[in-house]
């Protein structure tokens, strides 16, 4: 759903030791990700982060490795049936 704001890549490098900075050199490349993962210096609501195959609870503040793969999915609800 962003790929195409991070020209066309499917996967994206960069340093980080938080989600955070994760985001901040995510943004330094490709700006426009920045409005469509934030929303007042938090991740934006219907984000879902997802560090090394583990659902994030602390969002910006969820530590990452060197060697982690972090992934922003839209989250995904249910209903009562």
């Amino acid at each position: 759903m962003m790929q195409h704001l991070a020209g066309s890549q499917q996967r994206v490098q960069v340093p980080g030791r938080t989600v955070r900075q994760v985001i901040d050199q995510i943004a330094e490349r490709f700006p426009e990700l920045r409005d469509k993962l934030c929303q007042d210096n938090e991740i934006m609501p219907g984000i879902a982060v997802v560090v090394d195959g583990e659902t994030s609870g602390l969002g910006m503040l969820q530590p990452v490795n060197e060697n982690s793969e972090v992934h922003f999915l839209p989250a995904i609800g249910g209903g009562a049936a």
